[in-house]
């Protein structure tokens, strides 16, 4: 059968009286013909499918390359700049373990109170008292805090703390209580709060 008798043929079909049910019975050309139409629309639908999968890896793909670039161009920034991380950690531990030595170790606080006691009398005041109170627990360190009672003048005063600073320690000073005492005069009663600290890790038993 050429295509002019399947035209023909087709154009014969009583396509109102079409029922799927009755296929068995239709003309060649016309079962021909709905095989193309499901065909095509198996293909079409096929397709469709095929290629949304194909944009949803694309998809994927593309944000991955987009980490990639990111984590290569940081790595390339973090070699590049290597051997500058290395001195700069270099640095950092030269001055934390400086840092450490100015910290006193346990055995050598109550060394430290008598060098405030003998830099306050250096500078002219007279400590009546100094006392180690309760150590504080910080995250690597503790804090140890110290309480100063002593006689003296303003000037007195400023001379102590600034020669608090050339201690070979760290004793940093906190509050100040600075009481009149006309008997005492031109003297004043002074409380101080000083702390220093030590290394959590030290190796002396802590």
């Amino acid at each position: 059968m050429n295509l002019k008798q399947h035209l023909s043929e087709l154009r014969e079909v009583d396509w109102a009286g079409l029922d799927v049910e009755g296929i068995a019975t239709w003309p060649v050309s016309l079962k021909f013909l709905f095989l193309c139409l499901l065909y095509l629309l198996i293909f079409a639908a096929g397709s469709y499918l095929h290629i949304d999968n194909l944009k949803a890896q694309l998809a994927v793909r593309v944000s991955e390359e987009a980490t990639l670039r990111e984590n290569y161009e940081t790595n390339a920034n973090y070699v590049a700049n290597l051997d500058a991380y290395r001195a700069q950690i270099a640095e950092m531990r030269a001055s934390f373990a400086e840092l450490l030595t100015s910290l006193p170790l346990k055995t050598e606080v109550p060394g430290l109170l008598d060098d405030i006691t003998e830099k306050g009398e250096l500078n002219g005041l007279k400590i009546n008292r100094i006392d180690l109170l309760e150590e504080q627990d910080r995250e690597i360190y503790v804090e140890i805090p110290i309480s100063i009672e002593a006689v003296g003048s303003y000037h007195d005063l400023g001379a102590f703390v600034s020669g608090m600073a050339a201690l070979p320690r760290i004793v940093t000073v906190h509050d100040f209580e600075i009481a009149y005492d006309s008997r005492i005069q031109p003297m004043l009663n002074i409380k101080i709060l000083a702390k220093t600290y030590r290394y959590e890790g030290e190796g002396d038993g802590v």
